[in-house]
């Protein structure tokens, strides 16, 4: 326990001052801050903004309009104590049963509702599956936003806070202070009738690795409770605005690298076990840059504030063009790697990280569509994984760090490879498995990562609802809607397993736990989305036109 965070019975004392001067204030703007550019920003503007107006609106009434002639009606609520949809069309019988088992799957700290705990499988090991993950969470809490139920969200806002304020060790050395946990729990004594909450910031995770990935998604999660409510009072706190300068302060540092991408270990996201994503992975990158832009919106321009949201400026525009230039594939790209010359050395090299054309695997040359593309895996000196990942790709379309037409193309290929990717359970969280000799080095010989299985081309049906998100953006709904039915399919019926095994995801996963909460809340949200796109507005961020690029893409690798 020493090694442990725990938070004593002091901190309720504490909250209790936060939430009383967390209360909803009715502003009115002429546009949503999230509609100004980079430039109105750094000049200045007002601490205070409308969160009602989203950022894309307008899109999305269009949007509404084309699902099957249906009428958009904001402000309903959706769920299982909704008798019928805004629609007028009966919810599907399984809707009802995920919120009762998503009610059933919530953590309550001193009487109020802090989070929701990784899996309610009763029948295996609890391990860490007991426990709050942040990035976890994330589902649930869109989830309960889009069902008018914000008070869950803004406990679990203010307690991981708290938590990121502890002193952070692992053996004898100490995290950066704005490191957010990976996970907590309540710890409840029944001897002195008290309850104290527990974190783990990497200290006993596999491989003991920090969590990158939650800063971000306690950021994103920050606006999607601002856009959702209209309570920017929260996100002006000034133990909230401590903490968002706190997390990017850590991303925002100056040092060696000379990429504007952050460098990580193994196991820092969801990809938690070492598969072969140390370096810059997308997924990171992505979040990265989405967390940015939304701390560009929520943070105050005061004396602390300013100087932060010039270097979120500064490294927005270079992030941008970077992982556009770099990490973009589609067929004239990877036929241009496919030529590279090496060893050059000079300020107009064209394979500027020394790629040899001879490391290319062959499998891409057959999944890479005439119509098409994606952000790869990952890109370091002499190294490129062409590996496809879900969530970095489905992030950047959502973040706009991906262009409409690089977002179009990332669809293009999901209807192009949809037996690769979908198959008979969405989605492949990584594509494609590794195997034989390759997955001895990559892993380790990690008997949970074989091929086709877990983070190894496992199908995770949490995923569902960043396909949905993402699908939802580019005006493919019918994308959602297939997903959405494949998943109908099994999901209940095989009580909500966290993943699938197989090519096709077609068999429960080995050690798949069930009744996985995120698997239950990741479906949630997609119906949610579907029936009503304007909730999108608070996951989705518009392309800001100032972070457009110079050049056209099919010139980014040659011309500089």
């Amino acid at each position: 326990m020493d090694s442990l965070c725990v938070v004593t019975e002091i901190e309720e004392c504490d909250f209790s001052k936060l939430t009383e001067r967390a209360r909803p204030l009715n502003i009115e703007r002429q546009r949503s801050c999230d509609e100004r550019s980079l430039n109105e920003l750094t000049v200045g503007f007002s601490p205070r903004f409308s969160v009602r107006n989203t950022d894309s609106s307008s899109s999305l009434f269009r949007m509404a309009e084309n699902l099957d002639g249906v009428v958009y009606s904001p402000g309903r609520r959706s769920g299982f104590t909704t008798p019928r949809s805004q629609f007028g069309f009966e919810p599907h019988p399984m809707v009802g049963e995920a919120w009762e088992a998503l009610r059933r799957s919530l953590v309550y700290f001193r009487g109020n509702a802090v989070g929701t705990i990784a899996a309610l499988d009763n029948s295996e090991e609890e391990l860490n599956y007991d426990q709050v993950f942040v990035r976890d969470f994330v589902p649930s809490a869109l989830a309960f936003l889009m069902n008018g139920e914000p008070d869950i969200v803004k406990n679990f806002l203010l307690k991981t806070l708290r938590l990121q304020s502890w002193e952070k060790k692992i053996d004898r050395f100490q995290l950066g202070e704005g490191v957010m946990p990976a996970s907590f729990k309540v710890l409840h004594d029944p001897v002195r009738n008290t309850e104290t909450l527990m974190a783990d910031f990497g200290e006993s995770a596999i491989g003991r690795v920090a969590p990158v990935d939650s800063g971000f998604w306690w950021i994103i999660l920050l606006r999607a409770y601002t856009k959702s409510t209209g309570d920017s009072s929260l996100a002006e706190l000034p133990e909230i605005q401590k903490g968002m300068r706190l997390i990017l302060s850590l991303c925002l540092s100056e040092g060696f690298d000379t990429f504007p991408t952050l460098l990580c270990a193994d196991g820092c996201s969801m990809i938690d076990r070492r598969m072969g994503v140390y370096g810059y992975p997308i997924e990171i990158q992505a979040l990265f840059f989405m967390a940015l832009r939304c701390a560009l919106v929520l943070l105050k321009q005061d004396d602390e504030g300013k100087e932060c949201v010039e270097r979120i400026v500064k490294r927005l525009h270079a992030l941008s063009y970077h992982m556009r230039s770099y990490f973009w594939l589609d067929l004239k790209q990877l036929n241009d790697i496919y030529r590279y010359k090496t060893e050059e050395y000079s300020h107009t090299a064209v394979n500027k990280f020394n790629v040899i054309p001879d490391s290319l695997p062959e499998w891409v040359f057959d999944f890479m569509p005439t119509k098409g593309g994606y952000f790869i895996g990952n890109v370091s000196p002499a190294r490129m994984d062409f590996r496809w990942f879900a969530l970095g790709n489905c992030i950047a379309i959502l973040s706009s760090l991906a262009t409409q037409e690089q977002s179009n193309a990332i669809m293009d290929l999901i209807e192009s490879r949809w037996d690769e990717l979908v198959g008979e359970m969405p989605l492949k969280v990584v594509y494609p498995a590794i195997e034989s000799h390759e997955w001895r080095i990559t892993t380790g010989c990690d008997p949970k990562n074989t091929r086709w299985s877990y983070h190894n081309g496992g199908s995770w049906p949490v995923l569902l609802w960043l396909l949905t998100a993402a699908s939802i953006k580019t005006g493919r709904p019918q994308i959602a809607r297939r997903a959405i039915e494949l998943a109908e399919v099994r999901l209940l019926k095989d009580s909500w397993p966290e993943y699938y095994d197989g090519k096709l995801g077609r068999y429960v996963g080995k050690q798949a736990r069930k009744f996985q909460t995120w698997s239950i809340a990741g479906y949630l949200v997609a119906k949610m989305m579907l029936e009503d796109p304007s909730h999108l507005g608070m996951i989705s961020l518009e392309e800001d036109k100032q972070l457009k690029p110079l050049l056209r893409r099919s010139h980014s690798w040659t011309n500089f």
